[in-house]
């Protein structure tokens, strides 16, 4: 994998965030030059220098990315809604050109690019503008993480079908907070209905670690093994 990937998922708190993370660590831990992005963040707090996106943090101390914040998340909104309805409710109207240039130096500076968008692949970030919309501009392939128990083969193959509807490259998916020691016969099931539903590889199962967290700035050691395998897995 030369050129990076866009990182989505199948609904929000699905873990993309930790996925991201935790394959910026791999990478660097390997001496790849990686860069990490997280163009629109909501939900973000507010300190004394501004809003901040505490995913955008995570992602640049996994990365032990030298740019500033503002460039690894260049738009960022307070309330934990979807871009356009956070917008909204803040008065302001969003302007990706930031966004934009942002990206075109960070591919610039770094062999590979992490980008994780905001909630699903049809989260709405502008009135004519979805997540998929974007993901098309950033012309990376598109990782999904999905949820591992039941209903995640409907909402995996509904996003799959969405991002092949627009001409991008499903790279894989990813489910993620999976229990090895479940009894739930659909959770066992489901990685391999999954992959024969989408037509896409499931690259491999990422175990729910209470050692990994975005509020503690922690990757486990479960789960960078889990994510080195599926970095190894790549096309």
């Amino acid at each position: 994998m030369s050129r990076g990937l866009f990182i989505t998922g199948t609904d929000t708190e699905v873990g993309k965030t930790i996925v991201t993370a935790a394959m910026a660590a791999v990478f660097r831990a390997d001496g790849v030059n990686v860069g990490v992005m997280k163009p629109i963040a909501t939900g973000c707090v507010r300190r004394r220098e501004g809003l901040v996106s505490e995913d955008a943090e995570f992602l640049a101390k996994a990365a032990d990315a030298p740019e500033p914040l503002d460039e690894i998340s260049p738009i960022r909104l307070a309330e934990p809604l979807a871009p356009t309805v956070a917008a909204a409710r803040a008065g302001v109207e969003l302007d990706l050109l930031p966004m934009w240039r942002a990206w075109d130096r960070l591919k610039r500076a770094h062999d590979v690019m992490l980008v994780e968008g905001i909630g699903g692949a049809l989260c709405p970030v502008t009135p004519r503008q979805s997540v998929a919309d974007l993901a098309q501009r950033f012309h990376l392939p598109v990782l999904v993480v999905a949820r591992p128990v039941l209903g995640t083969i409907n909402h995996t193959a509904m996003t799959v079908e969405v991002l092949r509807t627009r001409g991008l490259e499903v790279a894989g998916i990813v489910l993620n907070r999976y229990d090895h020691d479940s009894d739930d016969v659909a959770q066992s099931a489901n990685p391999d209905e999954v992959q024969r539903v989408t037509g896409a590889p499931v690259l491999g199962l990422v175990p729910d670690d209470r050692a990994t967290g975005v509020s503690i700035g922690v990757v486990g050691a479960d789960v960078l093994a889990a994510v080195r395998q599926i970095i190894s897995g790549l096309p």
